[in-house]
């Protein structure tokens, strides 16, 4: 695992900052995507958080522009890259019926067609070089559903397919591509979620948040730092026939 270059999309917080403290502490080179890249107290944060040679840039990945002057960027600062982590999404708290076309695109571009443009950048040098690993963060609402996250929920499951798709054309030239799907994982973004629930029937977020707990059998959040072993584990040497997989982290529940 040592010395190889490792792109975590997403890497500023929450599961992508905890895959990247992850794979940092095992030797490899990271460089963090996100749209805030450019500020310079992320940055500082991030060679703080997770190694001080971290590499942290501007990245939207809804923009094709941008992704190629990051991933340009890595080349050049870093270099050739061996590992992509899919991690940036986002997540909207509608209804189909309540769901602005503005708001479903924006799930969409950041959720599907953000990992499209990354693995496209990632891909082809992968190919070349015989080895490659690529992991896309999923969900457990893959093979379930919630009537109040559709977008999400489309997403993701977009998302398994080009997952397998991408497997495929990998196979033959030693690059895998896995999908992981997480339950609820203790993040900003499950107590924002949390927080327009709380909303919508009156509880506490606080309370929301000890509901969503209490309805998976382990009874608790998954945390992040168990999504991020995983993915070490599949970016490994030791997981070379591990792909085309939608591997669930859901403490035994269906959502």
């Amino acid at each position: 695992m040592s010395d190889r270059v490792a792109v975590v999309t997403g890497g500023l917080a929450g599961i992508g900052q905890a895959i990247a403290v992850t794979l940092a502490s095992q030797g490899m080179h990271v460089a963090i995507g996100a749209r805030r890249g450019k500020d310079a107290a992320l940055q500082q944060r991030m060679r703080e958080t997770v190694g001080p040679e971290t590499f942290v840039d501007a990245l939207d990945v809804c923009d094709e522009g941008s992704v190629t002057a990051f991933f340009d960027g890595v080349a050049q600062r870093v270099g050739p890259v061996d590992i992509l982590v899919n991690a940036a999404g986002v997540t909207l708290h509608q209804t189909v019926t309540d769901h602005s076309l503005k708001d479903w695109r924006a799930v969409m571009d950041t959720n599907l067609t953000g990992p499209f443009l990354t693995t496209r950048a990632a891909l082809p040098e992968m190919i070349a070089r015989g080895w490659g690993r690529i992991v896309n963060i999923g969900s457990t609402a893959v093979r379930t559903a919630k009537p109040d996250y559709p977008a999400y929920c489309a997403s993701k499951a977009g998302l398994l397919g080009l997952t397998r798709a991408v497997a495929l054309e990998g196979a033959p030239h030693g690059v895998s591509c896995v999908m992981i799907s997480p339950t609820w994982v203790e993040t900003d973004m499950l107590r924002s979620s949390a927080a327009k629930m709380a909303t919508a029937s009156g509880r506490t977020q606080k309370e929301e948040i000890a509901q969503i707990a209490r309805s998976n059998p382990q009874t608790r959040l998954v945390q992040p730092d168990e999504v991020a072993a995983l993915v070490a584990f599949i970016c490994s040497d030791r997981a070379p026939a591990l792909t085309m997989e939608d591997i669930q982290v859901n403490a035994g529940a269906l959502w």
